[in-house]
């Protein structure tokens, strides 16, 4: 058994495997019957499954290998962002190398999406997807687990308790990245810190940051996060389809001083994020850092300049620090009409003013927070203030 065996994305040799027990496996054709039939998958389900795994073993019969598996399911993809986009913008990809690889760091937004909008960008560069970071909180079904690790994620190990089990957990996956990075040139995806960012205030956690380096602790700090070219990226959602349930659970967490999530909680918000509308989505990749940062405290300051400043302001971001209570007065930020044309900005009106309106009234200043922070952020930094 290998070092990473427990963690790591499945390799070539083991897709055509993995394939036929996933076409096998009756939760995750249900879950596929469901979504493509949602009127006849109750009564006709016996019927759809089997007619499902027959087309799906007939379409992927030929993929021996995650890269031909990724260019088959790239259009599925494609077309599920058309569906629920109203377009994919990317900047900085001409920063990233052919041949180089990269460890992207990001901010998080969304479960599945976040990283599958770096992989679309860097896919549609032409470069190689990098291998995504995914928590083992989201991978209670052996399928799901099966997916994720076909799709070139590996497992962080989020559900571990105990300080020494919990220890080792991020020990390995230290050397995992630094391995990927430096030994296999295949590039990562992480998000910035764990759990999304629900109140829209994006922020490095530095205990990330030292991760990186708990594996090479015999070397200089700032030695080794110049070894991974640390690349931050901003992924900017317009509309976040799982605003509302954000806004919820923000306003129980803030009533109650708790929030427990309900069973099948993370499904409903993963399918929510891949299936609802977004609006427009813009991806940014900064220059990867080349300075020396001695610790993991200035280093998250540079990160989040560039997250922060790399992040794109819709019409709805500015319409939401317009009316929100904790709007910085130091600020000069300039109104949604100053800075979109008249058009562009009355439709954004419109689609804010139903999703206020959608909302309970007692949801509502936590749902205007999730999209007047990176505002307040972005300004912050410009002015070169504290945030």
């Amino acid at each position: 058994m290998g070092e990473f065996d427990t963690i790591r994305p499945y390799s070539d040799t083991e897709v055509p495997a993995v394939l036929a027990r996933l076409l096998s496996d009756k939760a995750f054709l249900d879950i596929l019957t469901h979504f493509r039939f949602p009127r006849l998958a109750g009564a006709f389900g016996w019927l759809l499954k089997p007619l499902i795994a027959h087309r799906l073993r007939k379409e992927f019969a030929n993929v021996t290998s995650v890269a031909t598996l990724q260019d088959k399911v790239e259009v599925y993809v494609d077309r599920t962002i058309e569906h629920a986009t109203d377009g994919v913008t990317y900047t900085g990809v001409e920063h990233l190398k052919s041949g180089t690889a990269y460890l992207f760091l990001a901010n998080h937004r969304d479960i599945v999406m976040d990283p599958a909008f770096v992989n679309y960008a860097v896919y549609h560069a032409g470069l190689p997807t990098p291998r995504i970071a995914i928590g083992d909180n989201l991978l209670q079904k052996p399928f799901v687990s099966d997916l994720m690790r076909l799709n070139k994620s590996f497992i962080v190990h989020r559900s571990i308790t105990g300080r020494r089990e919990k220890l080792a957990a991020y020990q390995l996956l230290s050397a995992y990245i630094n391995h990927s990075i430096r030994n296999d040139g295949q590039s990562i995806w992480i998000a910035q810190a764990e759990g999304r960012a629900k109140d829209g205030d994006d922020r490095t956690d530095s205990a990330i940051l030292k991760m990186f380096h708990m594996s090479r602790k015999d070397e200089p700090f700032a030695e080794v996060i110049q070894s991974l070219n640390l690349t931050p990226v901003s992924i900017s959602y317009e509309y976040d389809p799982c605003d509302q349930a954000k806004a919820r659970e923000l306003y129980i967490r803030a009533t109650t001083g708790t929030y427990s999530k309900a069973a099948g909680e993370d499904d409903t918000s993963i399918a929510n994020g891949i299936t609802g509308y977004k609006g427009r989505v813009h991806v940014n990749f900064a220059a990867p850092l080349t300075e020396a940062f001695e610790d993991s405290k200035l280093l998250a300051t540079e990160v989040d300049r560039h997250i922060l400043t790399g992040y794109r302001l819709f019409p709805a971001h500015y319409l939401a620090y317009a009316q929100w209570n904790d709007a910085d007065p130091q600020l000069q930020v300039p109104t949604a009409a100053e800075v979109f044309p008249a058009e562009e900005l009355a439709k954004a009106q419109q689609e804010w003013q139903r999703r206020l309106d959608a909302c309970p009234a007692e949801h509502r200043p936590y749902l205007v927070q999730q999209y007047a922070m990176p505002v307040r952020n972005q300004y912050r930094v410009k002015a070169g203030l504290a945030l």
